[in-house]
């Protein structure tokens, strides 16, 4: 049983499974935080200075000359592009989407749009398999979020926030297949990460005028140190580390650990206290994170 076990450890380790999940973890704390400074700054603000602080440091860490220059090349600038894009939604999308619905909703809503989004394009673009365990692990994550998503007290979810959820949550699965392609084209992708966060935050600095007078509040610059150093930079040191080395599927499934960190970081931390259908849905959640990260099992070798 150790022995196996142990297998079964290593083989996580060495593949994207861990460093993926670690990264998810750290993304589920960026709503909390948010909150727990309860800055005056405007979420696309917050969000442009954490691109371009996050993307920035990134870039000096991981980022060498000959790598930026890969990204640009023809049958990759294309997929940079959208990269750019699609992280620069995700980013003032998703801040804004905590803002109006709170951390646990909001997290949920996003997070529950990308394996959807992620599967589907991993099968469009490489002919990836949806193998049984996504599938599950996919249904069960997906039944959770929609328990999260029930009314509480009689109050129903605001439409808006919902809406920018979802968007920010079809951006990552678009960013996941981006990244998955620039791999396979033989970009650089520890190059692409800090490329694709900063010329995210050159796009949304027009946005930062709308609250200057709030960026300079120290509780907003805490804020903007965690989001940029802890949740972005380390954060995508290690998704960028394992999504290459998973299924495009199996690594948006992951991404679900986002919301159930929220989620328990709501109870704990801003004292929300979620009723029946909460906790059944954070349950259906991480079973459907143990579902995903099951190794594969693959046929026997013919005798």
């Amino acid at each position: 049983m150790t022995s196996a076990t142990g297998k079964l450890g290593h083989a996580l380790r060495a593949g994207g499974v861990t460093p993926v999940l670690a990264a998810a973890f750290l993304w589920g704390t960026v709503g909390p935080a948010q909150i727990l400074a309860h800055s005056s700054a405007t979420p696309a603000a917050i969000g442009a200075c954490r691109m371009l602080l996050g993307g920035l440091v990134l870039g000096l860490i991981t980022a060498r000359p000959a790598g930026v220059r890969s990204l640009w090349r023809p049958g990759r600038r294309g997929w940079m592009a959208v990269s750019v894009l699609v992280t620069a939604a995700f980013q003032v999308c998703f801040l804004e989407a905590v803002d109006r619905e709170g951390a646990a909703l909001a997290t949920a809503v996003t997070f529950g749009t990308v394996p959807v989004v992620s599967g589907l394009c991993g099968r469009a673009l490489a002919g990836e398999r949806l193998g049984g365990a996504w599938a599950c692990g996919t249904v069960c994550a997906v039944a959770g979020i929609a328990l999260l998503l029930l009314p509480a007290d009689g109050q129903s979810a605001d439409s808006t926030g919902v809406l920018l959820g979802a968007v920010a949550g079809a951006s990552f699965g678009v960013y996941i297949a981006a990244t998955k392609q620039l791999g396979q084209r033989g970009a650089d992708t520890a190059a692409a990460a800090p490329v694709s966060v900063f010329g995210a935050g050159v796009l949304a600095l027009p946005w930062v005028p709308a609250g200057p007078d709030g960026l300079a509040e120290p509780r907003a610059l805490l804020l903007i140190a965690w989001l940029a150093l802890g949740t972005t930079t380390l954060g995508y040191l290690l998704f960028t580390w394992g999504v290459t080395r998973i299924s495009g599927a199996t690594a948006g499934t992951l991404s679900l650990a986002e919301p159930l960190v929220a989620t328990v970081l709501g109870v704990l931390l801003l004292g929300e206290r979620p009723g029946a259908p909460a906790v059944a849905g954070s349950a259906l959640l991480l079973g459907g994170l143990v579902l995903v990260s099951l190794p594969a099992r693959r046929p026997p070798p013919p005798r």
